[in-house]
C-alpha cells in the first residue's frame, strides 16, 4: 500500500520563506554587505502554518 504523506501548509503572508536577509546598502570596514534579518511575523519564522481551528459562533 502506498504511504501518504502529511501535507504541511505552507504560510500564505511568506510563502514558505520565513527568514529573509535584507541588504542595508552599507559596507562592514572588510567589505562585506550590511544584512538585517527579518523573520515573517504571522509564522514566527517557522513557513507553515496549523490548520485554523473550527470557531463556533453563536448568538
Amino acid at each position: 500500500m502506498p504511504q501518504h504523506a502529511q501535507i504541511t501548509r505552507v504560510c500564505r503572508d511568506c510563502d514558505g520563506f520565513a527568514t529573509v536577509a535584507i541588504t542595508a546598502g552599507t559596507r562592514h570596514a572588510d567589505g562585506s554587505r550590511a544584512t538585517l534579518r527579518v523573520t515573517c511575523p504571522a509564522c514566527k519564522g517557522t513557513g507553515h502554518t496549523v490548520p485554523v481551528a473550527l470557531v463556533r459562533t453563536g448568538r
